[in-house]
């Protein structure tokens, strides 16, 4: 009777640490860090250090792997300048909109994202170039930066993104011309599904280029 006991009672041990880890070990590693360098993580983060199995808000997971992150308005501080978000490689959709206090560069990491379709960053404090790896995003649909502090000129690798559909870069402090296609670049005019085009408010120059628009294009608002 006593080995029957004892086998019950390390089989629900088994049992209860295979529940303690319904996330995938890298992601939970990623998000612990995120939770390290942030301020104003929402209360559920301390509850448990299994994203996934401690239901933390703002975290959607398939299979044990975190697809979601969906943190706007939580008045986050901090940065994305270290390449740990950039290693959640299963991640689809990334809103961290609306969070002033979250600042500095973007990391270049974020080109990583492979499977990302969602990436909406507005509303925040983020200063810097824009990454020219985020032209490796080649599943993006929708890019929203709009609303930071973002200097310098606009990626020609964003006309790497043939699924996007929506470009906010509006509300920036970004240079230069609107970049076209030549023999050594992609350019704007490659965003052939594109619909919408927001640029205002920024210090571009320049000429419009009459290549940017073209007959296979299916744009609505510029």
């Amino acid at each position: 009777m006593a080995v029957i006991l004892l086998l019950l009672f390390l089989a629900c041990c088994a049992g209860l640490c295979a529940a303690s880890a319904l996330t995938d070990s890298s992601d939970a590693s990623v998000l612990q860090a995120l939770k390290q360098q942030w301020k104003n993580t929402p209360p559920s983060w301390e509850k448990s250090n299994d994203p996934c199995g401690g239901q933390w808000e703002g975290v959607t997971c398939i299979n044990s792997r975190v697809t979601a992150l969906g943190l706007s308005t939580m008045g986050l501080k901090g940065t994305l300048s270290s390449g740990d978000i950039g290693q959640l490689t299963e991640l689809i959709s990334l809103d961290l909109s609306f969070n002033r206090g979250l600042t500095g560069t973007l990391s270049p990491q974020l080109g990583n994202l492979q499977k990302l379709n969602i990436l909406i960053l507005a509303g925040c404090s983020f200063t810097g170039t824009i990454p020219k790896e985020l032209g490796n995003m080649v599943k993006l649909s929708f890019l929203a930066l709009n609303s930071n502090n973002f200097s310098g000129g606009i990626p020609p690798s964003l006309g790497n993104l043939s699924k996007l559909y929506w470009l906010d870069l509006a509300e920036n402090q970004l240079t230069g011309s609107l970049p076209v296609s030549n023999s050594t670049n992609p350019g704007l005019d490659l965003l052939f599904k594109a619909k919408h085009f927001h640029f205002n408010k920024n210090q571009l120059s320049g000429p419009i280029p009459l290549k940017l628009f073209n007959s296979k294009m299916v744009l609505i608002h510029v």
